[in-house]
């Protein structure tokens, strides 16, 4: 992999961050705007910490970040009656939550998931880590299971969201394999 992977200062960035996001997430203008604010919010968080993966020329071609988890946060409260339902609420204590994960699509299939994704949770105090993926087979979806995150609750809907997610765990640090 030719990519650079380190901390990232998100609110510095995210213009640059949302435009990875929109490529590989199929995102319009809209959408960006919103989550421009939701970003900047998050990164208020304490704990809440970004990694980016830049080229050589220092273009960012990908991130993540994510922060301790807080049972008072929107998405720790949607996903709650559904890791309760399967008895997997306790996942939301002592958890380092990966809120976003994005490669753009030309640099995707390289390590820089893995890498992004390993690199922020090493730096977790948190025992364990949890993170919600659209609920369908994807090679996003073998990358977490390959790291060692497992299905704690299936067909999760958030609001406005088209499709459902899956809410998944591990414990740290992840697993280290191919």
């Amino acid at each position: 992999m030719d990519l650079v992977i380190g901390p990232l200062d998100l609110p510095a960035h995210v213009d640059e961050a949302l435009a990875v996001q929109a490529v590989a997430f199929g995102l319009g203008p809209d959408e960006v705007a919103v989550r421009r604010q939701i970003v900047l919010r998050h990164m208020t968080n304490p704990g809440a910490r970004a990694f980016g993966a830049t080229t050589s020329e220092g273009r960012l071609v990908g991130f993540v970040y994510g922060m301790p988890n807080d049972r008072t946060h929107w998405w720790s409260t949607v996903v709650q009656p559904y890791l309760r339902a399967e008895h997997n609420e306790h996942w939301l204590d002592e958890s380092f939550v990966i809120t976003e994960l994005h490669v753009h699509p030309a640099y995707q299939n390289r390590g820089a998931g893995r890498a992004l994704i390993t690199q922020i949770t090493d730096t977790a105090t948190e025992p364990r880590s949890i993170l919600s993926a659209i609920d369908t087979e994807s090679t996003a979806r073998a990358l977490y299971r390959s790291l060692g995150y497992q299905d704690l609750a299936r067909r999760v809907l958030f609001p406005s969201a088209p499709r459902p997610y899956a809410v998944m765990g591990a414990p740290l640090p992840l697993l280290r394999r191919e």
